[in-house]
Order: C-alpha cells, then structure tokens, then sequence
C-alpha cells in the first residue's frame, strides 16, 4: 500500500470527499492515507473486480449494518433490493421498491461509509428510458457500481419459483442504456440474468456472451444449482462473475476460497446481516414478551457505549471540540 508523506497538504474538495475516516484533520493535514483513499470510489471498486483476490461483497440493509461491514475489514459493501424491500417496507421481494426508495437507501449508505457500495437496480425500474434515469439517480447517489436483470413482471426473488425473463434483444437495450447514460465511465455496471431457471444453463451462457457484448463491466447468472455449474460458467465465459450466497437459497454454499478458484470474481451475501439481525430481534423480544426484562440477554447484545463508538459519536465531539474551542461558554 503506498502512503503520502507525513504533513502532505492535499487539495480541500478531496478533504471534504474524505470525511473523518480517512486520517485527515479539519485542516487538511495528512496524518497517513493511502492512494487507495483519494482514488474514486468507482475506479477503486473496478479495480477491486479485476484483482486476484476475490471480491467479497457483504450485504448492508441499512447505514448501521453498512458501518459495521466497513468496520470489519471489508473491501466493498452490497445493497440488495430484497434488503431495502424487507427491512425499509416490511414487504416481501416482489419489486414492490420504487426508484426514489432504492435511491435514497443508496445515499445513506453509501454516505455512512468510505468503502464503495453496489446497488440493485432490479429491473432498471422500467424500459430503456427508465434504466436512464435509474443510472443518473444511482451515480449522483453515490454507488459505485450496480446492476440490472433480464426478470420480467412480476418480479421474483432470484432464488424462488415462477420468474419470467424478457428477450435477450430487449435487455441488451438496456445495458447500452446504462453504460450510454453513465457520467463516470469507471462505473460499474453489472448485467443479471436468471435465464437459468426459466431456459437452463446453454440459454444463460448465450445471455451472458451478448451482455457481454452490448457493453456489461460484469455478469451474475443468478441461483446456480450445482457447484457444476458455477464452474461451466466461469470456463465458458471471458468476463468478470460474481457469485451469490443466500443461506437456504439454490446456490451451493462455498468458502470464498473455493469461489475464488471457481474462478469468480466477486461474492455478495445479499440476505446475511438482516437474516441475522431478524434472528436477534426476534430473540430479544421474545425474553422481553415472556420474562419482561432484557437481563438475561444482556450478553447477546451490543451496548450503548459500544453502538456510540461504532457511529462514531467520539469523531463527532471531537470535530465540535474543534470548531467550538474559540466560543465562549456561558
């Protein structure tokens, strides 16, 4: 990792893309940062893609879960719609989420943290036309990356029965709509097909070959069934993969390991935080509902002190220590 020089003075815009988790005062004095900081979230994440080591992509449902997947180690952050569907409206993932929804789940998280955040962008929200303004609004939101499928209404949670998809030709508009409409051309954009289910695997390869070609930065062919399959694929194919892990999905559940000599360029666990989030709600309600009090499971969840340090309260009285150290206090 390559470092700037102890008191490096750095253009004030870049402080301010920065933010306090970059190692940088409100002055502008470098403390150390890396290059892997300044660069653009979007140049950062296609880089992430195309390096040997996999890509692992949790999933945030929120800006909590986002800051703690950043505090964690990991590299990139994935926002899936099932997520904001599930956790944002209590509804199932039956593309029930508008685009302005999705959008504004987008900022928030993608302004909670310094790692770069990939989107959903579903069906791209409608036609060709729509998929414009589906990329405008992700870009100016923050995203890094997103991607679109080939579903058709009424839409399905890759991993359950009955989806529909619509002709190759169409979705091919689509992607050169998105790629046409980006401003940052290292944006990544990622096309979906869950052909596989509805077609079998010679039709999703067929797909994936003219995505490819129609200008798609990476593929996913959603809710492969067998370890077979995932291999075939990345044999077949000459374009970066991710992988999908949904614990009680169709997918084999692997190591990132495995998946990495699978020869699978990035892995997402879309459904992890908020299944585990839900599992530990339930639980504590559950003690509340029949004990009426949380004493017993005190030690199966986090503090207050320990919620304060993970969104960073004492950034926050730091930085008003600082601009407040020359008012009086009455």
């Amino acid at each position: 990792m390559t470092f700037l020089p102890l008191g490096t003075r750095i253009p004030f815009m870049i402080v301010l893309k920065l933010a306090y988790k970059a190692r940088v005062s409100p002055t502008g004095r470098v403390d150390y940062i890396s290059w892997e900081a300044i660069m653009k979230k979007t140049t950062l994440l296609r880089k992430l893609i195309y390096d040997p080591e996999i890509l692992v992509m949790p999933g945030a449902h929120d800006a909590l879960s986002a800051t703690i997947v950043e505090q964690a180690g990991f590299k990139a952050i994935s926002l899936g719609g099932a997520a904001c569907s599930i956790c944002w409206l209590g509804k199932p993932d039956v593309g029930l989420v508008t685009l302005t929804e999705m959008t504004n789940h987008i900022r928030n998280i993608a302004e909670a943290v310094d790692v770069p955040v990939f989107a959903d962008g579903d069906t791209g929200h409608g036609n060709a036309t729509n998929v414009i303004r589906t990329a405008r609004e992700f870009e100016k939101a923050g995203a890094a990356g997103f991607f679109i499928e080939d579903q058709d209404a009424p839409k399905r949670c890759g991993h359950r029965e009955g989806k529909k998809v619509i002709p190759t030709n169409e979705m091919i508009a689509k992607i050169k709509a998105a790629v046409d409409a980006r401003i940052d051309e290292d944006l990544v954009i990622m096309a979906r097909t869950d052909a596989l289910a509805v077609y079998g695997m010679e039709e999703a390869i067929e797909r994936v070959h003219r995505y490819r070609e129609a200008g798609a930065d990476m593929i996913l062919v959603d809710a492969l069934t067998t370890k077979e399959e995932m291999l075939r694929l990345n044999r077949e194919v000459n374009i970066p993969t991710m992988a999908t892990q949904v614990e009680g999905g169709r997918t084999p559940i692997c190591t990132t390991k495995e998946l990495e000599a699978m020869g699978f360029a990035a892995v997402v666990y879309p459904g992890s935080s908020f299944f585990a989030a839900a599992y530990g709600i339930k639980k504590v309600m559950e003690e509340i509902c029949r004990k009426g009090t949380t004493t017993g499971f005190a030690d199966r969840m986090i503090t207050f002190e320990e919620i304060d340090a993970i969104v960073g309260l004492g950034k926050v009285r730091e930085r008003e220590a600082y601009y407040y150290k020359d008012v009086p206090t009455l």
